[in-house]
């Protein structure tokens, strides 16, 4: 069993904490350097990277431009591991100095938008897009925010313990671990009655969910498909299925993508072509 751990009276930061991510944390907000962002041509400038929270994003201006929306979009990669969200020029388009955050410049003053489903809510009600039925926005509005009340603990919390943390502590992986597959069954039993997660409008809550769940099923979250005895969740996988066989989701995961399937990872996204021609393995 791990030693027992004493608080101190008052907490210190030691740099060296937190695993293999601790070059990201820090007890303190603002820039760390001066960066200014880039601005490209198009009315949304999206300054993201393709983990889930930048997925949700990619994925429905994808889907909006699929559906005939003036959605273009210029994607523009941040490297959160290399520090860019603390550069002063992202900092002033979100001052929590996380991933995504957009400018809409589409209108006569340009508009600051940060927090993934503060993003997708100002997209879906800009366009009148992926809200689904107006009777049924209190059940869309409330899967929309269980997302963001329930994901951190699948990723902050099970991730981080799961595969990030300097070494294995049975106590939170196991409250963790308890608490992820309590959220698929949720998910589960919903979906065993409705084909999206609001019956059969396919709706930003969906688009919100899938990155994070989705890919948990489909055994893609830190390597944890067995552990978590994903093939279970039966009706999560058919939803999840069905969600990744529609191409605007195909093409918004590869969206600021700099990690496996060369193929597959289009850092940069400024045209509809860019898709075909400026993939990885093309150019890298």
């Amino acid at each position: 069993m791990t030693q027992a751990y004493t608080p101190p009276r008052v907490w210190t930061w030691e740099k060296a904490n937190g695993g293999e991510w601790a070059s990201l944390n820090r007890p303190v907000a603002g820039a760390t350097h001066d960066k200014v962002l880039p601005v490209g041509d198009h009315p949304f400038q999206l300054y993201s990277l393709a983990t889930p929270n930048g997925q949700k994003v990619t994925i429905l201006l994808e889907e909006l431009l699929a559906a005939g929306h003036a959605a273009e979009y210029d994607a523009w990669l941040i490297r959160i591991g290399e520090g860019d969200q603390f550069g002063s020029g992202f900092v002033e388009v979100n001052p929590n100095s996380k991933i995504p955050a957009m400018m809409d410049r589409s209108g006569a003053t340009p508009v600051r938008v940060f927090e993934s489903g503060a993003i997708l809510m100002h997209l879906a009600e800009k366009f009148g897009a992926f809200l689904g039925d107006p009777a049924k926005r209190p059940e869309m509005l409330s899967w929309l925010f269980w997302q963001m009340g329930s994901a951190p603990y699948l990723g902050g919390g099970f991730g981080h313990f799961y595969a990030y943390a300097p070494y294995k502590m049975e106590y939170p992986i196991d409250r963790f671990a308890m608490e992820v597959k309590r959220q698929l069954d949720v998910l589960d039993r919903h979906l065993a009655e409705n084909r999206f997660m609001t019956g059969d409008d396919y709706t930003i809550a969906d688009i919100a969910i899938w990155p994070w769940y989705g890919r948990t099923v489909h055994g893609e979250s830190y390597d944890a498909g067995e552990f978590l005895d994903v093939g279970i969740y039966k009706n999560v996988i058919r939803w999840a299925d069905e969600i990744l066989a529609r191409p605007a989701v195909q093409r918004g995961r590869m969206v600021n993508k700099t990690s496996g399937d060369p193929a597959q990872q289009l850092h940069e996204r400024h045209d509809a072509g860019d898709f075909d021609t400026k993939t990885q393995d093309k150019i890298g």
